[in-house]
């Protein structure tokens, strides 16, 4: 069992290293055009996929291969009274990070966003930030926790906002709600987030919150972030994916239909390309 102590460095350990990723630049990272990509969607806890994920990824004998994590907490209990757990693959991917400091990345997301900022979100009929807690002290089996929690704050805050390839794919948790457009300045992905950005309301908030996408607004952000594509997660996708207006592709990790999508940044794609590179984790073997 990970003990309170052993939790806390390796979130502290993590988060350096967030802040210091040699291909970040303020909130965007910049992988280069001689690498791969692999973006998951939400994985909720889902362990099993991600112990595919590092099968599949092989870090170890790739060095030039980035993975890109996002919305890693707050599962479905299987079963009521039980406890939510996420924190155990939080965990497990913060040491992936220490593991493999170059290669693996987080992007923010609404729920990794509402539990820094305590913002309550109902799910299934559960208090999911109260229930994350409480699994926390039910995983590090204690009941002082204070300071873990300080430590997954701050290592949620370390995260960057979204990924852009050299050859025009931008990658993040979802994107701004077409009404929020007149206030979203795009240009926020090259400085560090600030308080305000992050807090209920802030144009980081409306990006990891967006769900209402339009073609103009693809098209619209497209030209402001200097790309073709965008992938991302956020939306839930019953059969693993959902392609909407040929220019975006929305991935879920998070069940037994789950996928994620490795593009090689060298490489120019069509959106039916991109769809054919979808990988199934239940392929994993």
């Amino acid at each position: 069992m990970t003990t309170v102590r052993a939790a806390i460095d390796t979130f502290r350990r993590a988060t350096d290293l967030n802040l210091e990723d040699p291909i970040r630049s303020g909130s965007l990272l910049c992988p280069p055009d001689y690498s791969q990509v692999v973006m998951t969607g939400d994985m909720h806890g889902h362990r099993r996929n991600f112990e595919k994920l590092i099968k599949y990824c092989q870090l170890e004998c790739t060095p030039t291969r980035h993975v890109l994590l996002h919305e890693l907490i707050h599962e479905q209990p299987q079963q009521e009274g039980w406890v939510d757990r996420s924190v155990e693959l939080l965990l497990d991917a913060a040491k992936w990070k220490t593991f493999f400091p170059d290669q693996v990345h987080f992007l923010q997301s609404n729920h990794e966003l509402a539990q820094l900022q305590n913002h309550e979100i109902t799910k299934g009929g559960r208090m999911v930030t109260d229930d994350f807690e409480r699994g926390v002290a039910e995983v590090l089996d204690s009941n002082d926790i204070d300071e873990v929690l300080i430590a997954i704050d701050d290592f949620i805050a370390s995260y960057p906002l979204a990924a852009r390839s050299p050859n025009g794919i931008f990658f993040s948790h979802s994107l701004p709600n077409v009404s929020h457009m007149d206030d979203f300045d795009p240009a926020l992905v090259h400085e560090p987030a600030d308080a305000l950005d992050l807090s209920e309301g802030g144009m980081v908030y409306q990006m990891v919150w967006g769900r209402r996408h339009t073609p103009a607004l693809l098209e619209r952000l497209a030209h402001a972030f200097e790309v073709h594509y965008f992938i991302s997660g956020h939306q839930p996708q019953e059969f693993g994916y959902e392609v909407r207006f040929d220019r975006m592709i929305i991935l879920a990790s998070d069940h037994n239909h789950g996928v994620f999508l490795p593009v090689d940044c060298r490489k120019q794609y069509t959106i039916e390309d991109l769809v054919q590179r979808i990988r199934p984790f239940a392929g994993v073997i």
